[in-house]
């Protein structure tokens, strides 16, 4: 079973994040603090995990853990700042959004990050944990929110332009995907600052872009 505590006297978060390298979608972080009773023994990196597990987990973390919060960075503002910095700000809203539940005893003194990247958040430190989802209980908690959460967004964009089956891919560059958008050009979802397709120079985005028909 993965640890639950890196400094074991502090009120400690986990956050990770999820579709860092979709091509389409947001990238979505979450901040979980589990209680120093937590114990789970199936619980790890989402990626490990099926989905069938993933759902099972989900709502057990929502009701056990002392706090946790969500957040999404959409498309336009990853193009603007960056996949990384994009990732990290959604780090940090999870974290905001998670302290609005919170009293001021009960603020995390610690914050465990998944990776090697994070910027200072305000008045909390940090350690970074390369593969810290599949070594503590908090940042694994985190990662299976966020990757619930955005495969739920994915699934309500998919009604929208099934064509490019991101219920199932979710935004990630398969081969099937990719195809989609060779043949149907981008929709808004798109991240317009990746390379959507090998042939990156081909695509333009001023005239192949998918709209929604009413």
């Amino acid at each position: 079973m993965l640890k639950l505590k890196f400094h074991t006297d502090l009120i400690e978060c986990g956050t990770d994040e999820a579709g860092r390298g979709c091509l389409a979608g947001p990238v979505t972080a979450a901040a979980v603090i589990l209680p120093d009773h937590f114990e789970n023994e199936i619980l790890t990196d989402s990626k490990q995990l099926s989905e069938r597990k993933r759902e099972k987990l989900k709502p057990i973390i929502e009701q056990e853990a002392i706090a946790f919060g969500v957040a999404h960075i959409m498309m336009e503002e990853i193009d603007q700042i960056n996949i990384l910095n994009a990732s990290i700000l959604g780090m940090h809203r999870s974290i905001d959004s998670m302290l609005g539940t919170l009293s001021r005893k009960r603020i995390p003194q610690h914050i465990l990050v998944d990776g090697n990247k994070f910027r200072p958040y305000p008045d909390i430190p940090h350690t970074c944990v390369i593969k810290g989802d599949g070594k503590y209980l908090p940042i694994a908690a985190a990662s299976v929110l966020a990757k619930t959460e955005r495969d739920y967004f994915m699934e309500r964009i998919h009604e929208e332009y099934p064509m490019y089956n991101w219920k199932k891919n979710k935004g990630y560059p398969t081969k099937e995907h990719r195809e989609a958008i060779r043949k149907y050009g981008i929709t808004k979802y798109h991240r317009k600052s990746f390379r959507l397709l090998p042939e990156q120079y081909e695509l333009d985005f001023d005239l192949k872009v998918n709209r929604k028909t009413s």
